[in-house]
């Protein structure tokens, strides 16, 4: 009894072992398509850092995302200037997943702590 149990714990161990590996590989996987989403989408505006310090960004008065200001906006209200676009900016909620978008808020608010 207590080598089936050791055998069944040990079995237990291993799937929760693969569990977190595979959650913590889909969220380096999120957070890459994330950076990949904001350097084809957004960087040529807000820069690569956020800071909005790119001659079209400059040229169109970006705010730096990494601002309080900006990191005052709730998630929602990020999460729909992305979808819907602002001033200038365009919306992306056709050519990204909620899923993305709110995985761009999350790395716009990385940013901040960068800065």
């Amino acid at each position: 009894m207590g080598k089936l149990f050791g055998t069944a714990g040990f079995a237990f161990f291993s799937v929760l072992m693969a569990g977190a590996t595979l959650l913590l590989s889909a969220s380096q996987l999120h957070a890459a398509s994330a950076k990949s989403n904001y350097d084809s989408k957004c960087a040529m505006c807000h820069a690569e850092n956020g800071s909005g310090k790119t001659p079209m960004g400059k040229n169109m008065n970006v705010r730096d995302l990494r601002s309080k200001a900006v990191q005052r906006l709730s998630n929602q209200q990020l999460e729909e200037i992305i979808a819907k676009g602002k001033g200038a900016m365009p919306g992306y909620a056709s050519q990204l997943s909620k899923a993305e978008i709110n995985a761009l808020v999350a790395y716009v608010r990385e940013l901040a702590k960068e800065k």
